[in-house]
């Protein structure tokens, strides 16, 4: 039961871009930048991904 929760867990943090989050603030940390927004920061994850030809469907 234990296994299958860590899995489920695993999957929603991926889903929902909180580990790509976290590891955002740590290498904010790491290099002495402050870190921007969440939204800010999801915003131009979302505008890199839609940049890149055929990284889309439509």
């Amino acid at each position: 039961m234990r296994r299958a929760l860590d899995a489920l867990r695993w999957v929603v943090r991926q889903v929902d871009g909180q580990d790509r989050w976290e590891a955002y603030l740590r290498r904010c940390a790491a290099h002495g930048h402050p870190p921007v927004s969440r939204a800010v920061f999801e915003r131009r994850r979302a505008d890199a991904k839609a940049a890149v030809p055929g990284g889309r469907c439509c």
